[in-house]
C-alpha cells in the first residue's frame, strides 16, 4: 500500500468491502461485532486482508459490505450498483467518510469505479488514490521492462476476445486471464509467442512461469499475462 493510502484508512470512518460470491444480494453495513458470515466476506477479500495487515486501525472501523458479482448481464449490474451506490450515499449523507478498498490501482478495471462514478455524478465528492497497477508489479517480479525506447503497452481483458488484440505491435497484457487459460495458452504456443506469467502477483501464494509451455491451463482468477515481441537479431530470432 501506498503512505497515502494508508493514511486514507487510518481516516476513514466506513471501510466500503466488494463481496464477489452470490451470496450477497443487498448492501451490508456493519459496526462493532462482527457476525460469522461478515467474517468470511473479509477473509475472502485480498484487499482487506492486505489492508488489515498494513494498517492495523481497519480492524476498529465499521463495514460496508456491497455486492460485486462477477457476471455480464449488463441490466442486473446496473442494479446492484445503483443499489451500492445509494447505500455508501446514505453514510455519506451521515457524514461518514467511507474509504473502497482494492487491489492495485483503482483506475484499473477495479470495481470500485462503479460507485466511484456514480457517486460522482450525485454530487459527491469524490477521489481516486493511485496504487500500484498489477502489471507494473509483474513485470518488477519477472525483472523485466514493460515497453522501451517506441515499443507500445496494451492492456487487454483476457476474459473476452484476444486473437486480434494479441497481433499487436508492442507489449500486451493480458489482464485476469484464468478462465480462458486453455485457450490463452493455444493461441500462444500455436504463435510461438514469448510470453509469461504471474498467479497471484504479490501474495504468498504468488507462482512464475517463464514461457507459454510452462503455463498451466488452470490458473487463478489473479494470474497475468505479459507478452512480448519477438526480437530479431543478425543470428536469428531472440527472446525479448
Amino acid at each position: 500500500m501506498t503512505l497515502k493510502a494508508v493514511r486514507a484508512v487510518q481516516a476513514c470512518d466506513v471501510i466500503a468491502v466488494p463481496v464477489s460470491g452470490a451470496e450477497l444480494k443487498e448492501p451490508y453495513y456493519e459496526e462493532g461485532d462482527m457476525r460469522e458470515q461478515s467474517r468470511f466476506w473479509l477473509d475472502r477479500c485480498v484487499a482487506y486482508g492486505i489492508a488489515a495487515r498494513a494498517v492495523p486501525e481497519a480492524a476498529g472501523k465499521a463495514r460496508l459490505f456491497l455486492p460485486m458479482p462477477m457476471i455480464k448481464e449488463k441490466a442486473v449490474l446496473k442494479e446492484i450498483h445503483d443499489r451500492d451506490a445509494a447505500q455508501t450515499a446514505a453514510l455519506l449523507d451521515q457524514g461518514k467518510n467511507v474509504v473502497f478498498l482494492t487491489i492495485g490501482d483503482p483506475s484499473v478495471y477495479s470495481t470500485c469505479m462503479y460507485v466511484h462514478k456514480r457517486l460522482k455524478a450525485m454530487g459527491y465528492p469524490t477521489s481516486l488514490i493511485p496504487g500500484i497497477p498489477s502489471f507494473c508489479a509483474a513485470a518488477a517480479v519477472l525483472d523485466i521492462p514493460l515497453v522501451e525506447n517506441r515499443e507500445e503497452l496494451h492492456v487487454i481483458p483476457a476474459s473476452y476476445g484476444i486473437e486480434e488484440s494479441l497481433s499487436l505491435s508492442g507489449t500486451k497484457v493480458l489482464m485476469k486471464a484464468g478462465r480462458k487459460m486453455p485457450r490463452v495458452k493455444e493461441i500462444l504456443l500455436r504463435d510461438g509467442t514469448d510470453a509469461r506469467m504471474v498467479e497471484n502477483c504479490g501474495m504468498d501464494s504468488q507462482k512464475i512461469y517463464r514461457n507459454a509451455g510452462e503455463i498451466p491451463e488452470e490458473a487463478g482468477y489473479y494470474s497475468l499475462l505479459i507478452v512480448k515481441e519477438k526480437k530479431n537479431s543478425g543470428n536469428g530470432g531472440e527472446r525479448a
